[in-house]
């Protein structure tokens, strides 16, 4: 155990208000590809960049093409909860996390056991029928052809934030709070470069915010800084 991780350890094994900040990188260890690294969906050829195929006007006016990219690329329900998931459903139960706050949309952390996670972006496990507003399990989608529609003839639309669209504005604040009253905060797995949701940082007013990337992240004045994939830090406290 290097020292940064046991600094961590030992900044966890002191606390009962941990605040989880996490984004792609959580996920990616249990398979789900990211957006942003050369593997990633930005660096790969489409008819169309993914950025548009994922907005909402574009959900609008090419809805069939819009399923079938969104099934392909961004349900991927065979995966599994990694030990980031798994120790930070740990804490919960032992009183030391408050929240996971998420820009991830695959619902792994409640897979894990996780309680309160907050989706900034949305879950693809949450489907509703834009009609009638009848909930649908993803599987109506992953199952489907075409445009999945209800019983009543609606689309189904998945729950998650598409470009042009607006974060939920309870969630945000709800985070905001969690954040502002945390004595540790861990960033995990993400860069901080998508925002609205990044800027939830600056709530923070304490003198334990940690940042476990694989990569640098841009500084954002944090007391401790470990550059290795979560899973392999998480996996040792």
């Amino acid at each position: 155990m290097t020292e940064s991780i046991q600094k961590l350890k030992e900044w966890v094994d002191g606390s009962h208000n941990i605040v989880f900040f996490g984004g792609a990188g959580v996920s990616t260890e249990s398979g789900i590809p990211d957006f942003r690294s050369v593997d990633g969906l930005y660096h790969q050829k489409f008819a169309y960049p993914p950025e548009e195929m994922l907005s909402h006007s574009f959900y609008v006016d090419h809805k069939e093409e819009f399923f079938d990219f969104y099934r392909v690329k961004m349900l991927c329900l065979t995966a599994k909860p990694n030990a980031a998931h798994q120790k930070l459903a740990q804490w919960e139960r032992e009183g030391r996390l408050k929240a996971v706050v998420t820009q991830n949309i695959d619902g792994l952390h409640q897979a894990a056991g996780s309680r309160e996670v907050l989706e900034l972006h949305g879950g693809v496990r949450r489907n509703y029928c834009e009609r009638c507003h009848r909930e649908w399990p993803v599987e109506k989608i992953a199952h489907s052809t075409g445009i999945p529609r209800c019983d009543c003839g609606g689309a189904i639309k998945p729950d998650v934030v598409l470009y042009e669209e607006s974060l939920n504005e309870a969630v945000m604040e709800k985070a905001a709070a969690y954040i502002g009253r945390a004595e540790v905060l861990i960033v995990g797995g993400t860069s901080l470069v998508v925002y609205p949701a990044a800027g939830l940082i600056r709530y923070y007013g304490g003198h334990k915010l940690v940042v476990i990337n694989r990569t640098e992240v841009e500084n954002i004045g944090a007391d401790l800084v470990i550059t290795e994939p979560i899973g392999k830090v998480f996996s040792q406290l």
